[in-house]
């Protein structure tokens, strides 16, 4: 029974090892920014919540479109954040694509944020699809994207 202890470690150490470079895009959350660049009003979800609500009917009252992205990645060094944002403007498809270089901070996951501002941000229109992609030596590492891309 004591040599079953010992395989099943070693079966976990190997399957931790084949995994040491992996990255993960745990969360995407496009936010609307007012004219202030509050995303809430308030510290609790709710208002949160509603606030987007409210700033989604009045598109006059916003001034930009913030990603905060959350991600982990193991074992991998340069790595930048890629959001790429898909939208209608008086019936016409725009897109454009926002790039940062991130930093691994801390053990567990990692939270960054690429903001689409000013006339870039009026010549997108309203939001309709997104993709965030992590990217590490010119290579793809992770993906997660809306239901419509």
């Amino acid at each position: 029974m004591r040599w079953m202890k010992y395989v099943a470690l070693l079966w976990l150490l190997a399957a931790g090892a084949a995994q040491a470079e992996s990255a993960k895009i745990v969360k995407v959350l496009p936010y609307f920014l007012d004219e202030k660049g509050r995303h809430a009003l308030k510290p609790s979800l709710y208002e949160r919540d509603a606030y987007q609500a409210f700033l989604r009917k009045k598109p006059n009252l916003r001034s930009a479109l913030r990603f905060d992205v959350q991600w982990k990645a193991s074992g991998l060094n340069d790595i930048t954040l890629r959001v790429e944002a898909r939208g209608s403007l008086k019936g016409q498809a725009q897109a454009v694509v926002l790039e940062e270089p991130v930093k691994k901070k801390g053990w567990f996951g990692h939270w960054s944020s690429v903001c689409l501002k000013g006339d870039a941000y009026k010549k997108l229109g309203d939001l309709t699809a997104w993709r965030a992609t992590l990217w590490s030596g010119g290579h793809q590492v992770a993906e997660q994207k809306s239901y419509l891309w």
